[in-house]
């Protein structure tokens, strides 16, 4: 459980286009600390920047400030795969216990066998994170998770549903099947990345390990106006690894749409290809891509989160237009950009504006509420305003809508605080994903 504070408010000067006034409103109002946006059809591109490189940072972003993409690198993992098959190297329809060792005992389930192809489109079975994924650092959950652990995990998993049967989004699939296409070309994931997709397509930029002139390029991640620490994987790089650029990104999708030639345009081709139902109407899986059918239109896409960041990069391709989106906050306030850029039927969000309250009432919310057997829930003040912090997690400010209901300005969630019949606030509510009540214990 994560939350999310209202960041610094820097006045930068206006602009009379509708990209840059809602970035700017995004990045003016707290909801990030910085945001690139990346529009590309057949006239050219054409970059929008607004924000910095930290909270604290003086440094203005561009379309050259490198960002953790978190899941878009699925998008890249599932174009390996792709360009592996169009080059003869293995088949969609490969059992994955082909490439991994004989002492891995990969479910089953009715005969049945996971394929590649299940991996790349969410329908393995498998579930989303492994039951052994026991980070020893939340900050960083992914750094010590092995492949040997992985393995374990396959070993000992039951399928609870049948293979190829129903979507989920899985990245222990997808991190899977980047072991595998690492392995089955000798070299780790990331000298794979640079070789078959970077060296191609000219992408700069685009790498999990940094040299000193990209460190100095790369935006600080933040949870509210928090900086956080940069997030490293092991057994799990397929799925999440990658850093880029709003450039390299929209290098990438010139050659996805057809406007920059490459030797990868067929393995697109085919990543682009409905394979299974996404699990809502209108939805479909390609390799690695969200097929979203709405609106007359057909848009590409795929996200991305990490501990610090936010990303979007999605196509139409019928009519030639692409988009990157990417933000060193935590949350997602980008994703609509992006859409709404695309076709204006994906309409953008309202962004939720506190109301004054006398803060005396504040001290009456102070105390500690038990979410969960060890989650506690804190609420604490510091002059005027108030925060909220989950066990493990950051201290982060929460805005009132009303003297008793709050809300984290980069995160779909509210508090409300619950008074008794004399008055008093023994439990609040978390509205994230459901209500969720707390009992105050201190």
């Amino acid at each position: 459980m994560k939350y999310f504070a209202k960041l610094e408010v820097r006045i930068m000067k206006k602009s009379s286009t509708e990209i840059e006034k809602v970035i700017q409103e995004r990045v003016d109002g707290g909801y990030s600390v910085s945001i690139v946006v990346g529009v590309l059809d057949e006239n050219g591109s054409k970059f929008y920047n607004y924000g910095r490189m930290a909270k604290n940072s003086t440094q203005d972003v561009n379309e050259n400030t490198i960002y953790e993409i978190g899941s878009i690198t699925k998008v890249i993992t599932s174009l390996i795969l792709a360009d592996m098959v169009e080059e003869g190297e293995l088949s969609l329809d490969d059992p994955i216990d082909k490439f991994l060792p004989r002492e891995v005992k990969i479910p089953l389930r009715k005969g049945k066998k996971i394929t590649l192809k299940h991996l790349a489109t969410h329908t393995s079975g498998l579930p989303s994170m492994p039951e052994n994924f026991a980070p020893k650092d939340m900050r960083i959950p992914y750094v010590d998770y092995t492949v040997g652990d992985m393995y374990d995990f396959l070993s000992h998993y039951t399928l609870t549903r049948d293979i190829g049967a129903q979507y989920e989004y899985s990245n222990l699939g997808v991190g899977l099947l980047g072991h595998i296409l690492s392995s089955k070309s000798n070299m780790i994931f990331e000298q794979l990345v640079v070789k078959r997709i970077c060296n191609e397509l000219g992408l700069i930029n685009t790498t999990i390990s940094l040299t000193p002139q990209q460190q100095a390029l790369l935006a600080k991640g933040h949870v509210g106006d928090i900086e956080v620490t940069n997030w490293d994987f092991l057994a799990f790089a397929g799925a999440g690894a990658l850093r880029s650029t709003a450039s390299d990104m929209l290098t990438f999708l010139s050659a996805e749409i057809g406007l920059k030639e490459s030797r990868l345009y067929s393995a697109m081709e085919k990543t682009q290809i409905p394979y299974a139902s996404g699990g809502i109407t209108g939805l479909e899986m390609g390799l690695g891509w969200h097929i979203h059918k709405k609106f007359d239109s057909e848009i590409i896409w795929h996200n991305g989160g990490t501990g610090g960041y936010h990303s979007f990069i999605g196509f139409d391709k019928k009519n030639k237009k692409a988009v990157v989106v990417l933000s060193n906050s935590a949350d997602d306030i980008i994703d609509d950009i992006g859409l709404h850029i695309l076709n204006k039927n994906f309409e953008l969000k309202i962004l939720k504006k506190a109301v004054k309250v006398d803060t005396s009432i504040y001290d009456d919310y102070i105390g500690e509420y038990e979410l969960a057997p060890n989650t506690i829930l804190t609420i604490s003040r510091e002059g005027n305003k108030l925060f909220a912090h989950a066990t493990g997690q950051v201290i982060i400010e929460i805005f009132p809508l009303s003297e008793t209901r709050y809300f984290f300005k980069v995160v779909n969630a509210e508090i409300s605080f619950i008074r008794d019949k004399e008055g008093k606030v023994n439990e609040l509510t978390l509205h994230q994903e459901g209500d969720h009540t707390a009992k105050r214990i201190k």
